[in-house]
């Protein structure tokens, strides 16, 4: 009865995503030379960041270090995770070379790198910019940038070397000062190149954390002429204008968050809304998934800016969080089988949505290891993830 019922979701919802009409020309061009803007995250945290390497990670390998202390919390939790190709780091552009091989075979055309500035300085950039942009396809590939201005606690990234301390390591909120010094970084180092995704000519940009936003500036009000500011800078270097997608969590469909996130998106002129994760964990993959379509779905004509679906592969982050059991892991039908099926959903959403923004699917993740989401191929699935998703482009799954 609980499989029918999922089913019967999934069915409607495809049946929402396509609004059982034909599809409609696209009113964006992008620099994507592919029909679908199929999106990888990336967490740049498996190589030797002078930060990471004093506060977090001081074996010199990056977060492999808490990655390769995984245990199992429950008969047969898969951990460590085991990658197929052994633990390379993401800073080496001969790893990330056989990575952007690998993603265009299989469909996934563009990489959202996460993004950090911390302590008044960049964070984990090294993965960006001596693996991807010093292998020798990356202009093959689209890229962009997701600003992870997240917090973090001293033991959320190594709780093996802080134990129970909580206070704050890194601070995601900054000041007019770094964020002046940010915008010129981004632009110069990141929006000029020509593999850089762009909407309408537009640099595409994320930001993770919306409040973190808002408290570098104090309100919502001094936040928009930090936004104004961007879109100064940004054409001042050439470009029409840049392409703000506010990213994070979905928020459940009800009113007073219709309220909020609409005062949010109109104040900031935020361009479009994507997430970085399909949200509310469930131990059952399809009811993870499926809860995934029904929050989207409730969001469905509510704001006046496009939304881009987000399948995750899963989730076990319990590499980082020693209390965490089997409630806290997805590991109920957690197949290749079952991701390609929220992935055919999704494509069917950019589909029926073709008309007002372009066909930007986001996946999480390429590498998240330390939290069981990631397409690259590892000793239990082999290449089943990535499989999927070609599978999914060349319609085997209509």
């Amino acid at each position: 009865m609980k499989t029918l019922k999922l089913l019967s979701l999934l069915f409607i919802s495809t049946c929402i995503a396509t609004s059982c009409n034909k599809q409609q020309k696209t009113a964006f061009e992008t620099n994507c030379n592919d029909e679908y803007i199929v999106t990888a995250y990336i967490w740049p945290s498996c190589h030797d960041d002078s930060l990471g390497h004093q506060y977090l990670w001081e074996e010199g390998i990056g977060e492999w270090q808490v990655i390769q202390r995984g245990n199992p919390r429950f008969p047969g939790h898969y951990q460590p995770r085991q990658p197929l190709w052994g633990y390379g780091l993401d800073d080496d552009p001969v790893v990330v070379e056989k990575w952007i091989q690998t993603a265009l075979k299989y469909g996934v055309n563009t990489f959202c790198y996460d993004w950090y500035w911390f302590k008044e300085s960049p964070y984990l950039e090294g993965a960006l910019n001596d693996g991807f942009l010093k292998a020798p396809s990356n202009e093959k590939m689209n890229f962009f940038l997701m600003w992870a201005n997240h917090d973090v606690k001293y033991n959320y990234w190594n709780y093996h070397k802080w134990g129970d301390r909580e206070d704050l390591l890194f601070e995601g909120a900054t000041d007019w000062k770094n964020y002046k010094i940010i915008v010129e970084r981004v632009i110069r180092q990141y929006f000029k190149r020509p593999n850089y995704l762009k909407f309408n000519g537009c640099p595409v940009f994320a930001i993770y954390d919306v409040r973190n936003f808002i408290k570098t500036f104090g309100s919502r009000e001094e936040a928009a002429k930090g936004v104004a500011y961007l879109r100064e800078e940004v054409k001042r270097a050439g470009f029409p204008d840049v392409h703000l997608i506010m990213e994070g969590g979905i928020a459940y469909p009800n009113e007073a968050n219709f309220k909020s996130i609409q005062e949010t998106i109109h104040t900031l002129g935020f361009n479009s809304w994507a997430i970085y994760n399909m949200g509310g964990i469930n131990p059952d993959y399809l009811a993870y998934g499926s809860k995934a379509i029904e929050l989207r779905n409730g969001w469905e004509g509510k704001l006046d800016v496009p939304f881009f679906p987000c399948v995750s592969i899963g989730w076990d982050a319990t590499p980082r969080f020693p209390a965490q059991g089997a409630n806290d892991v997805v590991h109920f039908n957690n197949t290749p089988t079952a991701f390609a099926g929220f992935l055919k959903v999704a494509k069917d959403y950019a589909d029926a949505h073709a008309d007002h923004q372009p066909k930007m699917i986001t996946i999480n993740a390429w590498n998240e290891w330390v939290e069981g989401s990631y397409l690259l191929p590892d000793k239990l699935n082999g290449y089943g993830y990535l499989q999927a998703v070609r599978d999914v482009l060349d319609g085997k799954y209509d």
